[in-house]
């Protein structure tokens, strides 16, 4: 494969990344726009919860909030997973992994600051400022893409598809975050991992050679 053809793709997923990111701004801008009140939506979900018990989805609600955020989603989490990748001999990976998950982050606390949107006042657990995006659906969007990236296999990507839908019924469930809370997150976490990925694409596509030229050389 020639460096010109990671570079092309490179466009093209660069692009879908910073079209997402647009539209989650977009659609915090418009919550803000008018009063940062819930869309309808956000209240019937929310209330829907509130009344509606589901067999263990508490636990493993609360089971989901220590994993995606704190201490743990924040530093064991890529520090872990790169660590991982290294012992797998795949360095860009790792930097790779690294790299998405700060932009993730720093995404979702600057967007979190510039709309400062009120979280439910039923939430169960103790969070930081600012409703809008979810962070632990950003980082669960994030690690999901990577992965992709990483290991491009369609097991994975259901996999991580469906981490990312049940950390966002958690949030929603903890009424830690409003439905369109975790919209936001699931585009920006994406669209972060989208850019960075596509930043990389040719120390990624070599990264990739040098894996298949050793399983070839088994």
């Amino acid at each position: 494969m020639s460096s010109a053809t990671p570079v092309r793709a490179a466009v093209w997923t660069s692009v879908i990344g910073v079209v997402l990111i647009a539209v989650a701004v977009g659609l915090g801008a418009w919550a803000f726009a008018r009063g940062n009140t819930p869309f309808a939506v956000d209240l019937w979900w929310n209330d829907l919860l509130v009344v509606t018990a589901i067999p263990l989805a508490a636990p493993v609600s609360y089971a989901m909030n220590f994993l995606g955020g704190g201490w743990f989603g924040v530093f064991v989490v890529p520090l872990g997973g790169a660590a991982m990748l290294l012992v797998l001999r795949r360095p860009w990976a790792a930097v790779f992994f690294l790299a998405a998950e700060a932009a993730s982050a720093v995404l979702v606390q600057v967007l979190k600051s510039t709309f400062g949107r009120a979280r439910p006042t039923e939430i169960l657990v103790m969070s930081d400022y600012g409703s809008y995006p979810s962070g632990h659906v950003a980082n669960a969007a994030t690690l999901a893409v990577c992965a992709v990236v990483i290991f491009p296999r369609l097991a994975v990507a259901i996999v991580g598809a469906g981490w990312v839908l049940l950390m966002a019924f958690s949030r929603t469930y903890l009424h830690a975050h409003w439905l369109t809370d975790t919209v936001g997150g699931a585009l920006v976490g994406v669209g972060a991992a989208l850019i960075v990925a596509a930043a990389m694409a040719v120390p990624l596509a070599k990264d990739r050679a040098t894996v298949s030229s050793r399983r070839g050389a088994h």
